[in-house]
């Protein structure tokens, strides 16, 4: 039977199906007459009974595993009653160790489709595993005659409410549930919830606080000033972390020039400086410019878009790109090249991005030294790499 002629309605429950690998994305590929199911909440191996979810896309389906017959050895059971529904996590019924298998799967595939990289490094362990989020936002219903807090389920608008325990990946200095129930009393759809690392945790409740209020944030020795909305990485440990790998990459030398691109509030440029660099900044978001040059008065910051940009960038020894999850693309990539720098430290969150990236700088003659990848949103599907290149 074609895969064109199978059409049970969403909803449907197809199987049992094999699970085949791991994809970018937090699901598993399996098969149903012929057409790709991508499968959430089962592990590569098993045997299920699938949820048809999303039925729309004319070569493949979504679903969810709602019956597991054979087992992995990796499955264990979720922490979380509300995991697998609410769409936060998505790898909270696989063992820690198979987390970092799985994801390590999917930057080695996406590097060697999309770049032609064999990729042989591991996905490194980052503590905590647990309570690591320290930006986090709670979906807020008022129907049922009573406020509910919760979280958004996978790939929709419904609320789903936050078990008493809380959200577990959420900083332990956040709001607890009780305190949550509170707020949302008096918040509208959304409270944001902000865990800086020096100074008490914030929530952001309807107008009661607004968002150009700041915090506190600090990496390597340097406070950083970061708006209560603005980018900051989520995971405690990630800002030193980062900052450590590409500058253990770049080898910074006093006197050099160098560009920190999509620079946010000058975490990079303010390591660069320290080191003596003279550093350039861009970053598109004003607020965060404006912020940069108090936290890094030493440097040069542009508040640009940054393709738009690039025509002020003429020379730098080293480069630091730091792109949003869609990555740099060709232009940007080609610019950066045709300056010559002596090394690159590309940080990507998005395996795929950083692969057509790399092809990209491959094309014009950069190569890279290595690439290290770290796994700093636990059990997500989320991984965070870090590429250093250098001319070929």
């Amino acid at each position: 039977m074609s895969a064109e002629s199978v059409q049970p309605p969403s909803g449907a429950l197809v199987g049992p199906l094999e699970v085949g690998p791991v994809a970018h994305g937090g699901h598993c590929v399996a098969r149903h007459d012929g057409r790709v199911i991508f499968v959430r909440q089962a592990i590569p191996g098993e045997t299920v009974m699938v949820r048809v979810s999303d039925d729309s896309k004319k070569n493949f389906w979504r679903g969810d595993a709602v019956e597991v017959i054979v087992p992995s050895p990796d499955r264990v059971t979720p922490p979380c009653p509300i995991a697998g529904v609410c769409g936060g996590c998505d790898f909270q019924h696989v063992s820690a160790a198979r987390q970092l298998e799985l994801k390590r799967q999917v930057v080695a595939e996406q590097l060697h489709r999309l770049a032609d990289i064999e990729w042989t490094g591991t996905v490194e362990q980052v503590d905590p595993l647990r309570g690591w989020r320290t930006r986090a936002r709670y979906a807020v219903d008022h129907g049922e005659g009573r406020a509910r807090v919760g979280m958004r389920a996978h790939r929709s608008h419904e609320v789903v409410e936050l078990p008493e325990q809380g959200c577990l990946i959420a900083s332990d200095r956040g709001p607890s549930r009780s305190e949550l129930d509170e707020l949302a009393q008096r918040a509208g759809d959304e409270i944001r919830v902000v865990v800086p690392a020096k100074g008490a945790p914030l929530a952001l409740v309807g107008d009661e606080r607004h968002c150009d209020d700041l915090v506190l944030e600090s990496s390597g020795g340097r406070d950083f000033r970061v708006r209560a909305d603005g980018f900051w990485q989520v995971h405690p440990a990630a800002a030193a972390l980062l900052v450590d790998v590409a500058l253990a990459g770049l080898q910074p030398r006093e006197g050099e020039f160098g560009l920190d691109l999509y620079c946010g509030v000058g975490l990079f440029a303010g390591a660069m400086a320290d080191r003596g660099v003279r550093v350039t900044g861009v970053e598109s978001v004003r607020s965060a410019i404006r912020l940069a040059r108090q936290n890094v008065p030493k440097a040069r910051f542009i508040a640009s878009p940054l393709a738009k940009a690039l025509k002020q960038l003429d020379r730098a020894d080293i480069v630091v790109l730091d792109p949003p999850r869609n990555g740099a693309g060709e232009q940007v990539v080609r610019h950066v090249a045709g300056l010559t720098p002596r090394a690159i430290a590309y940080v990507a969150c998005d395996p795929a991005a950083l692969a057509r990236d790399l092809a990209t700088f491959a094309d014009v003659g950069y190569r890279h030294s290595s690439i290290r990848a770290f796994d700093l949103f636990p059990m997500t599907h989320h991984v965070e790499c870090v590429a250093i290149l250098e001319p070929r």
